[in-house]
């Protein structure tokens, strides 16, 4: 009788021609895919039938990152919204007092018979790039003289100020930041109200103000802004924060650095500043009182040169030995000579007397 096993334990091909089958059929779907593209379509369908279990399986994933990316930007928020708070509040202050100081300024003005002097137009300009050069602070703004922009102008950010144009093309400028080390700004202390120069410095990241005395009252914080007294530069620009002060013995002024309020290399959005100022010219001199003062001038001059010349000649007078001081000088340096001379004088003598006797006698 032959023995067969039930059906329960029946055995199909081995674990070895199976294992050949299933890496031949993976290569003949790797190269026919990345051939011919053959399981763009069965990729497609898988994709679209599993997607509702992926997202089933990543829901709770999903639940906990909103959660906390919603606390964190409730936070966020409301930090955000008590600080804009209170700068709205502050700022509303300084708007109140502004418009009161203002309305007095306006005031004032009218009862002193003074005008503001000011008229200021604003062109808004980007910045496209910075100047290749590694020794000058220059940007290139995307406004020329197209647009209206003039040689001169200064330009400001949201901050403050941060340079000034210094050349003009028809679609672009050039602007000179302000801490160039040619650039320099008029300015005053908002505190004292003392004006002075602040310049650009060889780094280019800080300011100085020179020639401030060192009994100036500077301190470390004080604000500078543009006095607007050499009609270039509107009055109150934001320019700089004092850092520090060196006073030494030894010099007569103190060294006052100084940093931008604005960010000069940071800028992307700026305004471009026309300003005009309604202050009257100087005053010309008119052409006889100027030829008149020339004339007075050349007067002097010529006076003066001559009491230079008459004091050098009185000098000379007073230096030259007079005549009885040089015989008495050689008479004394040379006494050999004087002796030598005296029998030569008396000879002459005889002789001219010889002589006035023979002509007395020719007469007679």
């Amino acid at each position: 009788m032959e023995y067969s096993p039930p059906p329960l334990f029946k055995q199909g091909p081995s674990a070895l021609a199976r294992l050949i089958f299933f890496v031949v059929l993976s290569l003949v779907l790797l190269v026919s895919d990345a051939r011919f593209k053959t399981l763009e379509v069965v990729r497609a369908v898988l994709d679209a039938g599993l997607y509702p279990l992926q997202r089933v399986a990543l829901l709770p994933r999903d639940l906990v990152l909103g959660a906390t990316q919603f606390a964190v930007s409730s936070n966020t928020l409301r930090r955000d919204n008590d600080a804009l708070a209170a700068k709205n509040l502050k700022l509303s202050l300084q708007a109140n007092q502004v418009a009161t100081l203002t309305a007095e300024n306006a005031h004032l003005r009218a009862l002193l018979n003074l005008t503001r002097n000011v008229a200021t137009q604003s062109i808004p300009a980007d910045v496209q790039y910075g100047m290749r050069d590694p020794f000058t602070q220059k940007v290139v703004i995307g406004r020329g003289s197209q647009q209206g922009v003039q040689n001169g102008s200064p330009v400001v950010s949201e901050d403050g100020m941060i340079g000034q144009v210094t050349r003009v093309f028809p679609m672009q400028s050039e602007v000179t930041l302000l801490t160039d080390k040619d650039q320099a700004v008029p300015v005053e202390i908002v505190r004292t109200g003392l004006r002075s120069v602040v310049y650009g410095t060889a780094t280019g990241d800080t300011l100085e103000l020179r020639f401030v005395p060192i009994s100036a009252d500077v301190v470390a914080g004080d604000e500078l802004v543009t006095s607007g007294l050499d009609g270039v530069y509107p009055e109150g620009l934001p320019v700089a924060k004092v850092v520090r002060v060196d006073k030494q013995a030894d010099t007569a002024f103190a060294r006052v650095v100084c940093a931008p309020v604005a960010a000069v290399r940071g800028a992307r959005d700026v305004l471009v500043l026309h300003y005009q100022s309604d202050v009257p010219p100087r005053p010309e001199v008119p052409e006889a009182a100027s030829q008149s003062k020339d004339a007075k001038g050349k007067k002097a001059a010529k006076a003066t040169e001559k009491a230079a010349e008459k004091a050098a000649k009185t000098d000379e007078k007073a230096a030259a030995p007079k005549p009885e001081d040089k015989k008495a000088n050689d008479k004394a340096a040379n006494p050999a000579a004087d002796k030598r001379a005296e029998p030569v004088k008396a000879d002459a003598k005889a002789h001219g007397a010889a002589t006035a006797r023979a002509a007395s006698g020719a007469q007679r």
